[in-house]
């Protein structure tokens, strides 16, 4: 039991932040890493026009499958809250009502998914030589997307709990037989984007039955018989914290939708060039995600036992991490962006135009971190609402500064619109964490 959870609410804060925060990262850059091969393995093995397709597909991809994440992380909320008051009743109980939740969830995604997803590729203006193959990988993605919700909630329970050590050699685990099986998938066996996607749904199911694994060593995680029957407070309590959350990171995609838009009235050298720009800063964002996810559990475990002084220390650790980490990654964009893109591009020009975007964002990957800094602080102590919130203007910026800069600067201007939204969304849940924070010094914790 010792080696499946770890309570938060005692010692250093920045130590603990930091002993947490390692294994996620480490994890998180692995799982990064077989996207960021995957889309090497599709760019050099398939061509440019394919790594367009599966890149085409990411911002659908976030709204979709980022609502379920963002569920499931939300759900994390609560255990976090449980486990930190020790109340293991209640614990247990969220547990087997969560998996209720993520089971419907999963169903209803895939069926509506499938069935919308040429209608909504069509609205994308995707062009029409890389249709098939967006259709073909995007559909196996979704056939798979039970078995992703899965995953991402039993890494979320264990972090809740303490623990990002096994989450961390899941996504290495999964990381390696991602990038094994891309390989035989797509050079031997000529499978296409198709197996490039299912490469990358058998490594989710990998990374969820090693977690499970774990869980199962576990009592205290393991909801009894009693515990399965359906209670609708803790169903409307888990939904209450979850469904922002979701909701959040889909309204988030939908600026990246348009953003996406713009791109793939550009062409498909842009279109490619934009995708390659995406995986780079996906990857090179972890630190920042990691910092958050570590805070998440911080403050939530912290709220639980009503702790509310080491929730600011811990934030303002956050805070100075998320600096110290950003450094190298930053420099990578801004210095070295033609090396990046050449990873996955062939045409030189095609590669160009990467060289006007990603130093831009490797500037802005320093607010971007203080972004998920506040935002899962705010989170961890269950206030979800207002950075719901953050999401919407995260798209007003998206959409509003594209339109402006797109006539006058062409991809750069998109560039331009993806950073202004990590700006502006970051300075408000800023000033969010802060009034909370004022209202936990004087007490008032609703």
């Amino acid at each position: 039991m010792q080696n499946t959870t770890n309570d938060m609410t005692r010692g250093n804060s920045m130590k603990l932040i930091f002993q947490f925060f390692l294994p996620i990262l480490i994890g998180n850059l692995f799982q990064q890493l077989y996207s960021f091969v995957d889309s090497m393995v599709v760019g050099k093995g398939i061509g440019d026009t394919a790594l367009a397709a599966v890149g085409n597909t990411s911002s659908v991809h976030f709204l979709i499958i980022g609502f379920a994440v963002g569920l499931t992380g939300g759900l994390g909320i609560c255990i976090s809250h449980s486990f930190g008051a020790n109340d293991t009743k209640k614990l247990r109980k969220e547990i087997a009502m969560s998996v209720y939740i993520c089971l419907a969830i999963g169903i209803v995604i895939t069926t509506f998914s499938l069935l919308l997803m040429r209608r909504l590729f069509i609205f994308l203006q995707t062009p029409e030589d890389m249709m098939t193959d967006t259709l073909v990988y995007f559909g196996t993605i979704l056939a798979g997307s039970t078995i992703t919700i899965f995953n991402n909630f039993v890494m979320t329970l264990l972090r809740s709990v303490g623990n990002s050590k096994v989450p961390l050699v899941s996504m290495v685990l999964s990381a390696i037989a991602n990038i094994v099986l891309d390989l035989l998938f797509v050079f031997p066996l000529h499978m296409g984007v198709f197996g490039a996607a299912l490469a990358t749904v058998l490594a989710q199911a990998i990374s969820a039955l090693y977690c499970f694994r774990h869980i199962l060593r576990a009592p205290e995680l393991l909801p009894q018989k009693g515990d399965w029957k359906a209670d609708g407070k803790i169903l409307a309590a888990l939904t209450g914290k979850g469904l922002p959350v979701a909701v959040m990171n889909s309204v988030t995609a939908i600026g990246g939708m348009v953003l996406q838009v713009f791109v793939n009235q550009m062409g498909t050298a842009y279109v490619a060039a934009y995708a390659a720009c995406m995986k780079v800063c996906g990857l090179f964002e972890q630190p920042g995600v990691t910092v958050g996810l570590a805070l998440l559990t911080f403050t939530g475990q912290n709220y639980g036992a009503k702790k509310y002084d080491r929730i600011k220390s811990g934030v303002w650790a956050g805070v100075i991490l998320s600096i110290l980490v950003n450094l190298p990654f930053a420099a990578l964009e801004i210095f070295a962006p033609k090396f990046l893109a050449s990873l996955m591009l062939n045409d030189p020009t095609v590669i160009s135009y990467t060289c006007i975007f990603l130093p831009l964002t490797g500037i802005a990957l320093f607010p971007l971190g203080w972004l998920f800094v506040f935002r899962n602080a705010c989170q961890g102590m269950g206030k979800t609402v207002l950075p719901m919130i953050s999401g919407v203007v995260e798209v007003v910026m998206r959409v509003g500064i594209v339109q402006i800069a797109v006539p006058h600067f062409a991809f750069r201007g998109v560039a331009f619109a993806e950073i202004s939204a990590w700006i502006g969304a970051g300075a408000m849940l800023m000033v969010t964490y802060l009034v909370y924070q004022v209202r936990l010094s004087k007490g008032v914790s609703k």
